[in-house]
């Protein structure tokens, strides 16, 4: 008998044959797992990496900074990147393609004090700025103090680290400026102070996706990566039709982050993904291109298709 089910087992394995090995890739994300990265966390959460024959790896990186030159140089796959950064990359040398795209807005805001001095931009004449991050941040902020009419010059800069929205509540500064708009505000809120927040895409600033999948241009032909974002818009589609179920599954994943700052974030996130994340808009980035050229960050514009690629 007992050869007999040895045997019978024997012939259902060999029917079933060998199981299919998955393609491994490693996603650096550009910062811890939060809410920005829910279409990745659904798919993973709901296997749809599985279904494309993916063993998806999403790793926090230990220094935010070194993202895109690790993917440059191997130690990735896929990196999660700021379109605005992805520029400067490429002036500086540093070979990063954009692939796909996870947050298709700009997240960046000009945060104050809602029961503040600043009504309009024009009342920040004069008053101190806050800012984390030199660079993009100085080059958004000076073309919307220009929309205001305000001189860049009478506005003082105060680096503050990282700390904005404890500066700003403090009365250390009158603005700040990189805040994000989907997780600083309810953050001040939920400190106890109201914040306003002025959108640079509204005052002068050309739009630009926030958060961008960037690889190293060897790979654009690899079909790993068409199947990565088939199953990332899967994800974004669910979450999309099904937030509180999608959320059910992001806190299952990561139950650290089952709080009131992330149940917030996640709902003020929710309309800012890509629905299709492998779409290119040309257009867009050779205006945002063309901007920061304008603004001095880079020496000329970079033709589109050397920095972003729509795969087939």
């Amino acid at each position: 008998m007992l050869k007999k089910t040895l045997s019978v087992l024997a012939l259902s394995l060999a029917l079933a044959g060998p199981a299919a090995a998955k393609d491994k890739l490693t996603v650096l994300l550009e910062w811890f797992v939060n809410p920005d990265h829910a279409p990745l966390v659904v798919a993973q959460e709901l296997g749809l990496f599985d279904k494309a024959g993916l063993d998806v790896e999403l790793l926090p990186p230990a220094d935010p900074s070194m993202v895109p030159r690790a993917v440059a140089a191997g130690q990735a796959e896929i990196g999660i990147h700021y379109q605005p950064n992805l520029y400067l990359d490429h002036a500086a040398g540093v070979p990063l393609v954009r692939f796909g795209t996870l947050v298709e807005t700009p997240l960046n805001t000009l945060t104050v004090l809602a029961d503040g001095p600043v009504k309009s931009l024009s009342d920040l004449a004069g008053r101190r700025i806050g800012f984390s991050v030199s660079g993009f941040e100085n080059a958004m902020l000076a073309r919307m103090l220009e929309g205001a009419g305000v001189d860049r010059e009478s506005v003082e800069l105060v680096n503050v680290n990282f700390a904005l929205s404890p500066s700003l509540a403090s009365g250390r500064v009158d603005a700040t400026i990189g805040g994000f708009r989907n997780f600083e505000l309810t953050q001040m809120r939920l400190a106890g102070h109201e914040g306003r927040a002025f959108f640079p895409e509204e005052h002068g600033v050309p739009l630009y996706d926030e958060l961008v999948f960037v690889t190293r241009p060897e790979l654009v032909g690899d079909d790993r990566l068409s199947r990565f974002l088939t199953a990332v818009e899967e994800g974004a589609i669910h979450l999309t039709n099904h937030p509180q179920e999608s959320w059910a599954l992001f806190v299952k994943a990561h139950p650290d982050l089952d709080d009131a700052l992330n149940r917030q974030a996640w709902l003020d996130t929710l309309p800012r993904f890509a629905k299709r994340p492998a779409a290119l808009d040309r257009g867009r980035y050779a205006r945002f291109g063309a901007f920061l050229a304008e603004s001095g960050l880079i020496p000329a514009a970079p033709a589109v298709e050397t920095i972003a690629v729509e795969l087939r």
